[in-house]
């Protein structure tokens, strides 16, 4: 394992052809060829693991992001570059998945709201998960967020930890540019009422 991935990193200093190419180019190469999926893997997985590690907690981060890259990879056909770019389309997915499990997502935010994570069994790098999503959301927005439906929660959710424009998130959401822009007016409003009421009572 170690050996792999000092391997890997060499190749990585020395600059894999792969991360040169384009959405579009990586695209039109795993139409030719199934096995160069792996460097849309290679670009994207961190997003997306980071994604939905934050919505709903580090171990279901994983297995949201491989369910995605499986979902992707078996629809790698029907990808149009022309319609939007790889990262947008591989969110819009992780976001579909995410919404099967609410009740998992509104305990992550109740747990958040106590001053921290769910403790977590496993590895180092979970431990350091946790703590960063801790850290990414306090307390009060934590609760705030339970007051958002699930629309206007992943239009938020994925400027806040995804960083995506008004723009991507209609390509991900399959959704208008205007109901982008409503949803997340409309999530931004209720945080401000939620959080200005806890100020008042706090």
């Amino acid at each position: 394992m170690t050996a792999d991935l000092a391997s890997r990193a060499g190749t990585d200093q020395a600059g894999d052809p792969a991360e040169r190419l384009t959405d579009a180019q990586l695209a039109a190469a795993f139409r030719r060829d199934p096995e160069r999926f792996t460097a849309v893997y290679d670009r994207y997985f961190r997003d997306i693991y980071l994604y939905a590690a934050g919505r709903l907690d580090v171990q279901a981060g994983e297995d949201i992001a491989a369910e995605t890259f499986c979902a992707a990879f078996a629809s790698r056909e029907r990808f149009d570059p022309e319609r939007g770019a790889l990262r947008p389309w591989l969110f819009g997915i992780a976001t579909n998945f995410i919404a099967r499990h609410r009740r998992r997502e509104a305990r992550h935010y109740k747990a958040l709201a106590r001053g921290g994570a769910d403790p977590v069994e496993g590895s180092h790098e979970n431990g350091v998960l946790t703590a960063v999503a801790a850290r990414r959301m306090r307390p009060e927005l934590a609760r705030a967020l339970t007051s958002l439906n699930q629309g206007e929660r992943d239009v938020l959710l994925l400027v806040a930890l995804a960083q995506l424009s008004h723009d991507e998130i209609a390509e991900a959401l399959g959704v208008s540019y205007g109901t982008v822009g409503s949803r997340l007016s409309r999530a931004r409003a209720k945080l401000h009422k939620t959080l200005a009421k806890e100020d008042f009572h706090g």
